[in-house]
């Protein structure tokens, strides 16, 4: 790894100061994060994808808002089919849990560390299409089936994995997610419960005490449990 090293605000998303924000493409990352993929996409181009990302490093203020709008019943849920799931009909720990299927708690989630990036092909789009991140997408008879192929073989030739490949006991499967291994791996060792537990104690989040209450379970399963590269 190489930027400036992780700390607690930086870990959980309180700080921006190790990313930098890149315009041609937007997404905001680390240096050494930013410096590999966009070889990845100059490589992807040579084939004929236009690798964009679509989401990449989030500060806690913005994932906390993504949260409590679903939390709230604003946004709609997903499950792992990426079916629409009545809020109504759940109580406040199902609907932490369905909240965290696509969505990572704000504190905790690898949005905050500039080292994880989603993707898609604006090359594939037909006219008017808005890339949504659902699972049909990435399937063989999807929009993005040719960037997805792609993936599978290269992604690891520039130290990229995806760390929700498959469904272990946390987040839906996201083809889309990719992560760089190096640095990500040094966020992940660096990160601990107290810290998350400092940074959700401090803020407004709709369910927070409920959130601390479950959130053994949810570092366990959501930080810890994923794909490794």
């Amino acid at each position: 790894m190489s930027g400036k090293p992780f700390d607690e605000f930086a870990l959980t998303g309180r700080a921006r100061s190790h990313v930098r924000q890149y315009v041609q493409p937007r997404f905001a990352s680390r240096p050494e994060v930013a410096a590999a993929f966009l070889a990845m996409r100059a490589a992807a181009a040579h084939d004929g994808i236009d690798m964009l990302p679509i989401a990449s490093w989030r500060p806690f203020e913005a994932q906390a808002r993504n949260w409590n709008r679903k939390f709230s019943g604003q946004a709609t849920l997903y499950d792992c089919q990426g079916r629409p799931t009545d809020h109504r009909a759940l109580a406040p720990p199902d609907i932490v849990r369905a909240i965290l299927n696509w969505t990572g708690l704000p504190g905790a989630t690898r949005r905050h560390w500039g080292t994880d990036i989603d993707v898609f092909d604006r090359a594939a789009q037909p006219p008017g299409y808005r890339t949504r991140l659902l699972p049909d997408e990435a399937r063989p008879d999807g929009v993005y089936a040719h960037l997805h192929a792609w993936l599978d073989v290269h992604a690891a030739r520039f130290g990229f994995f995806r760390p929700y490949r498959t469904r272990r006991r946390g987040m839906c499967p996201e083809p889309w997610h990719l992560s760089y291994a190096p640095s990500a791996a040094a966020a992940l060792a660096a990160l601990d419960i107290d810290m998350v537990a400092r940074a959700v104690r401090a803020s407004d989040l709709l369910g927070r005490d409920l959130v601390l209450d479950m959130l053994p379970a949810i570092f366990r399963d959501h930080v810890l449990d994923v794909d490794g590269p």
